[in-house]
């Protein structure tokens, strides 16, 4: 699904430390202008699990809530996965989420990689229908294993 090559540090602090992301959680970010899907996982199990989305458009509520879990989970490492077209070019929405990753490494001071996220809603729709969410039952769910099928990428890609 994704390269090596598609995965981008921003780390204006220089905050990223080896060690403490591979023993670390990790925070995956599915983002969109509506919706962002997170999910969380553990570098030493490679784990990645659904958590919940954010269904508001408004930057405060976004940024209230990450806010919110990155103080409960505690994570050294965020990934955000980047949209680009299917011929890898980049979108009106590829330059708004790389503002959000941007916006995420500046107000937690936490390392953000983005990777490369062609196929994952295809992937989560899929999956979702593998354990029996079908159709318009799927749309809370969709954007939170969109983010984990986006943090699997990453741990696969390492």
């Amino acid at each position: 699904m994704s390269s090596a090559s598609h995965l981008q540090l921003i780390d204006n602090e220089k905050v990223y430390d080896k060690a403490k992301v591979e023993s670390g959680t990790v925070l995956a970010f599915d983002f969109g202008e509506r919706r962002i899907g997170i999910a969380v996982g553990e570098h030493l199990i490679n784990s990645a699990n659904p958590l919940t989305t954010i269904d508001n458009e408004s930057n405060e509520v976004r940024f209230a809530t990450i806010t919110q879990l990155i103080n409960e989970w505690q994570p050294k490492l965020l990934v955000v996965g980047l949209p680009l077209s299917l011929d890898g070019s980049e979108t009106e929405v590829t330059q708004l989420c790389k503002k959000f990753a941007r916006r995420l490494n500046g107000r937690f001071n936490l390392p953000v990689i983005m990777i490369d996220e062609r196929y994952s809603s295809t992937e989560a729709s899929q999956l979702l229908n593998e354990s029996g969410i079908k159709g318009r039952a799927q749309k809370a769910m969709l954007d939170q294993v969109a983010a984990q099928t986006i943090l699997r990428s990453y741990f696969d890609s390492l």
